[in-house]
């Protein structure tokens, strides 16, 4: 008996040495950074940053792999399905946040099941028209779509998503009747907004961006309660429409069970990254205003976040069944 807890205890100490010592070569192999958005989105663009600066830092590539569909909730699904080893990452945005307050009967929940890493920083929705359209600003958008109401149609990342919800929101403060037409990505939404299959969309500035700047699209108003820095020329909806207010983020998270040491380490190396003077020029290009929030941060603005989304989707009427 007292050899077998001998052979027991030793058993159980060099597992923890194993354990340890892999927390502390951590990462001596690829991490996996899932993003629920399709390429080219503004948590595509942000997440490949992300991944450059780390594999500069630690030798490692940070794969990033976009799994679109269902405003973000495929990739938590799949998040959750791999390993808690700390290979596994996933950006977490205002996006799935707020589908996760919409849609019914999902598998995981969004608060219990993902720690916390890091708090990137917020962006601006903005809400662009074709070019075409005879539309330069936002009186000019309630004056049409009031005189044509159903006709005009903008464009979403999905039923449920962040666009979804501008729009929505827009609607509702005007008294317009704009339809809805949701696709499985904003650079979807996009395209068709260019061709003109639908007539605006909303988008994160870093997605937006290059459309405003070669003057394809026109950008009308910003969804953030006040302007951004990045477009300063472009005022905020809620100057015309008192009390419209939305804004997007970017965090990292990673499955339940991911070990603490290996949390701390991700966490304090994106921070580096984002504190980093080069680096938040980026993010600013962007029209991103860094945050660069820890663990314990991101934990209180995530429950933050949730009652104020739930709140706002309340109040908005939003459904998907």
């Amino acid at each position: 008996m007292h050899t077998r807890m001998i052979t027991w205890l030793t058993a159980g100490l060099l597992a923890v040495s194993a354990a340890q010592a892999a927390q502390s070569n951590f990462p001596d192999k690829p991490i996996r950074l899932i993003i629920g958005s399709a390429p080219g989105s503004g948590p595509d663009i942000i997440a490949r940053l992300v991944a450059d600066h780390l594999y500069g830092a630690w030798n490692q590539r940070v794969v990033v792999d976009s799994r679109p569909g269902v405003a973000g909730v495929l990739s938590a699904e799949l998040s959750l399905r791999a390993n808690p080893d700390g290979y596994t990452w996933m950006m977490l945005t205002s996006q799935l946040f707020v589908a996760t307050s919409v849609y019914p009967d999902l598998k995981f929940d969004l608060d219990k099941d993902f720690v916390s890493i890091a708090l990137i920083g917020t962006v601006p929705f903005v809400q662009m028209v074709n070019a075409q359209l005879p539309v330069k600003s936002i009186p000019d958008l309630i004056a049409l779509a009031k005189k044509q109401p159903g006709k005009l149609r903008y464009g979403s990342a999905g039923a449920g998503a962040s666009e979804h919800l501008s729009g929505v929101m827009f609607n509702r403060l005007t008294g317009t009747d704009m339809l809805h037409v949701p696709y499985k990505g904003i650079p979807q939404a996009i395209a068709d907004t260019l061709s003109n299959e639908v007539q605006l969309t909303y988008a994160v500035y870093p997605a937006a961006r290059p459309h405003i700047d070669s003057g394809r699209l026109r950008a009308i108003g910003v969804t953030t309660p006040k302007r951004s820095p990045a477009l300063p020329n472009v005022p905020a909806i809620a100057e015309t429409v008192p009390g419209y207010s939305m804004f997007g983020w970017y965090s990292l998270v990673a499955p339940k069970g991911t070990p603490g040491p290996i949390l701390a380490k991700a966490s304090d190396e994106v921070l580096k990254a984002v504190k980093d003077p080069a680096f938040g020029e980026k993010l600013k290009f962007f029209g991103i205003e860094v945050v660069a929030a820890g663990r314990k941060e991101l934990d209180t603005f995530r429950h933050n976040e949730r009652k104020r989304v739930s709140e706002l989707v309340k109040a908005s009427g939003v459904t998907i069944k």
